[in-house]
């Protein structure tokens, strides 16, 4: 017997609803679970001071363009996966400013951090926010990777042994290995001379002058006269300078007295990303940073954009943004990341630096890539750069 349609209808009807209902509730479900991870930027770069050079000063939003970056790309694959990456970026004017910045964010319940900054104030971050997890993105300081460890920090940034390390294989492989060191007047220069000295005592570069750069007057008027003299000395294969402001180092090319290259802070130099850049898909990445800052990427960009990066591959892995969890996976090796540089890249897990493949550039050419070949390790060539594990007396959880 025919049933009359309304009465079909309502039948239908009834028995639909408990579907509906169940998927009004999965997707509401879903909707709670997604998770919203807030990511906060803290930059502060101290006044330099009056430079004796016309060299070209970094970028002041520079480390921040590259976090951005990072938001944009890891909220374009973090919507399929319900994660949303959101950041609370602060650039202050002096350390102090810094740390309330940074309490401010974590008071807004922020867990994660992107630090662009000197180490002093790396290390006062570290302390005032003991429950987060902190990426260095701008100090190379070797004694928070070696001898005086932040258990709470990572560093996307290549300290200066890394650096160092990287430019004296290549030196070593091409067979200049009689250098001579001119060294700047700041604790900076000093600092990246110590990492020349360890580098070039490891894998055999001799020194055969040091040489500090005591003059205070401007060197585009008397370089000329003044970089030959200065750098009269035994015979020696390449020039090491050690100048990070760029007070004198931008004129020691051409103007030695030996026809030699110059390498270090100027000349040929190590450095953790450079515009030059492009194989392994890093043009891509390249073409859109300019596109978004309208300039090229720079190391302290890059570190930031990696540090970003870390947090995302890792909250994607394990479903949750919990500091320690992310950070315990971070340095367990079971977690490559992509960085655009040919090789799947980690963190050490006894100093929390980030193993990389380190560019040798001119101004406007990639000359190589370290770690050189031949130089071996027994585990990881990367770790033939910067301070392997005996190398490293602090305790890093």
């Amino acid at each position: 017997m025919r049933q009359p349609a309304h009465l079909v209808l309502t039948c239908l009807l009834t028995l639909l609803a408990p579907t509906v209902w169940a998927q009004d509730q999965q997707a509401d479900t879903r909707a709670a679970s997604a998770l919203h991870i807030r990511i906060g930027y803290l930059g502060y770069r101290p006044d330099s001071g009056p430079l004796l050079s016309n060299i070209l000063p970094e970028p002041e939003d520079a480390g921040l363009q590259g976090a951005q970056l990072a938001i944009a790309d890891s909220n374009s694959t973090g919507r399929f996966l319900k994660q949303q990456f959101e950041l609370v970026s602060a650039r202050v004017d002096s350390a102090e400013q810094l740390l309330h910045a940074a309490q401010a964010q974590h008071g807004e319940g922020v867990r994660l951090f992107v630090v662009n900054a000197p180490v002093a104030s790396l290390r006062a971050l570290s302390v005032a926010l003991p429950d987060s997890l902190l990426f260095n993105a701008g100090s190379p300081d070797d004694a928070v990777r070696s001898t005086q460890c932040l258990g709470n920090v990572l560093h996307a940034l290549p300290g200066r042994a890394m650096l160092a390390d990287a430019l004296v294989q290549f030196l070593v492989l091409r067979k200049w290995q009689r250098g001579l060191l001119i060294v700047g007047q700041t604790p900076d220069d000093e600092a990246y001379a110590a990492a020349l000295r360890r580098a070039a005592k490891r894998f055999g570069l001799h020194l055969v002058a040091e040489k500090r750069w005591t003059f205070d007057n401007d060197q585009r008027r008397s370089a000329q006269a003044d970089m030959p003299l200065f750098t009269q000395a035994r015979e020696y294969d390449v020039v090491l300078v050690a100048d990070e402001r760029g007070d004198f180092g931008e004129y020691v090319p051409y103007q030695t007295w030996l026809p030699r290259p110059v390498a270090g802070t100027q000349g040929l130099t190590p450095t953790g990303w450079h515009m030059t850049v492009e194989t392994f898909g890093a043009a891509q990445l390249q073409k859109r940073f300019q596109a978004q800052a309208g300039r090229w990427m720079n190391d302290r960009d890059f570190a930031a954009w990696m540090a970003v990066r870390s947090i995302a591959t890792a909250v994607s892995k394990l479903g949750e943004a919990r500091p320690e969890a992310l950070q315990q996976l971070l340095v367990s090796e079971q977690l490559p990341l992509d960085g655009f540089k040919g090789r799947k890249l980690s963190y050490r897990p006894w100093n929390g630096e980030l193993r990389q493949p380190i560019p040798l550039v001119q101004p406007r050419a990639l000359v190589s890539t370290s770690p050189q070949e031949g130089f071996l390790h027994p585990s990881n060539e990367m770790d033939s750069l910067g301070f392997d594990k005996a190398d490293v007396t602090c305790t890093y959880p």
